[in-house]
C-alpha cells in the first residue's frame, strides 16, 4: 500500500451552527450530499465562472475540512471569511500543514477520493505525516487516472470547472441553488460549449517541460501540465485534436511526438470538428 506526504497542503477548518449552507451557497460542491467517508474536489469561482481557488473538502464532526495547496490557503482563508459577513460560522487555519494519501486495497485510515473513486482506484487522504515523501509516486498516479490539480497542470483563473473535469468527477453541482460564477457554469453545461478537456499524454521518448506547447501542424492545441518520464497531463481543445486526429496530423509536445487519451472514466471521446465538440 503506497503512503506519500503531500508536504505542500494546508488546511481550512470551516464550524459553527450555518457552516453547511454557507459553503453550499459558496462553492461549486454539493456537500449537502457529501457523504462522512468521502472527500470531493471543489472550487471557488470568479463572478465569471473560472476558478478562483480549487480544494478538497470532506467532513469533521459537525463541521468541514478544507485541503488545498498551501500557497493558496491564507488568501482562501481570507476570501471565505469576506463572505461570511455576520454569520455564525468559524474560519480557522488548521495547525498541522500536510496531507498522507494512500491507495491500493490494502488502503485504510482516511476519506475516500472520489475524483479517484470515478476511475475504480481507492485513494485515502488523511492529515498529517504518515507516508513517505516520494511525491513523484503520487504524481505518477494522477497522471495514470487523469487528475489535474492548479499550478502544474493549470493556472487559477485561466480555467473553467469544465475545463479540468470537475462536471464528472463530482465538484461542480448543477442541481443545488446558486452560488458564486454558477450561471456561467449552467450555461456552459445546457449549451455544450465546453472545448477545453484533461487528457493524458503517451511518448516514446521523455516529454519537454511542463508548459511545453502541443500542436498539431504548427498550430496549438494545448498545453502540457504535469510530466513523469513518458506520461503526462494536459488541458487542451478537444475540437482541434479530435480533427488533428482523424486526419492523421502529427501531435507534437515540442519536438517530441505524442499520443493524447480522453481519461476513461470522463465517457467523453474526441470530436472529429469543432461543430462536435463534446460538452
Amino acid at each position: 500500500m503506497p503512503a506519500v506526504f503531500l508536504k505542500d497542503r494546508s488546511l481550512i477548518a470551516a464550524g459553527g451552527t450555518e457552516a453547511e449552507a454557507f459553503l453550499q451557497n459558496l462553492i461549486t460542491t454539493d456537500i449537502v450530499s457529501l457523504g462522512a467517508d468521502e472527500a470531493r474536489p471543489g472550487a471557488l469561482l470568479t463572478p465569471q465562472g473560472k476558478i478562483l481557488f480549487d480544494f478538497m473538502i470532506w467532513r469533521d464532526d459537525d463541521g468541514f475540512v478544507i485541503e488545498t495547496d498551501a500557497a493558496q490557503r491564507d488568501a482562501l482563508l481570507k476570501r471565505l471569511i469576506m463572505y461570511r459577513l455576520r454569520a455564525p460560522v468559524t474560519l480557522t487555519p488548521v495547525a498541522e500543514d500536510g496531507v498522507t494519501v494512500s491507495w491500493g486495497e490494502d488502503a485504510k485510515d482516511g476519506v475516500k477520493d472520489s475524483r479517484f473513486a470515478k476511475a475504480n482506484v481507492t485513494v485515502l487522504r488523511r492529515i498529517g505525516h504518515h507516508g513517505g515523501d516520494d511525491a513523484a509516486l503520487y504524481d505518477a498516479l494522477r497522471i495514470e487516472n487523469g487528475i489535474v490539480t492548479s499550478g502544474p497542470d493549470y493556472a487559477l483563473q485561466d480555467a473553467f470547472p469544465h475545463d479540468v473535469l470537475m462536471d464528472i468527477d463530482g465538484g461542480l453541482s448543477f442541481k443545488k441553488g446558486c452560488y458564486v460564477g454558477q450561471e456561467v457554469v449552467s450555461r456552459m453545461q445546457h449549451r455544450g460549449t465546453a472545448r477545453r478537456r484533461v487528457v493524458t499524454v503517451s511518448a516514446g521518448a521523455a516529454l519537454p517541460a511542463s508548459g511545453t506547447e502541443i500542436t498539431a501542424n504548427g498550430k496549438p492545441v494545448g498545453t502540457l501540465g504535469s510530466v513523469e518520464g513518458t506520461s503526462g497531463l494536459a488541458i487542451v481543445r478537444i475540437d482541434r485534436a479530435g480533427e488533428a486526429m482523424a486526419s492523421g496530423t502529427p501531435l507534437l509536445a515540442g519536438d517530441v511526438s505524442v499520443t493524447l487519451s480522453l481519461p476513461a472514466w470522463s465517457g467523453l471521446s474526441f470530436p472529429t470538428s469543432s461543430d462536435e465538440a463534446s460538452a
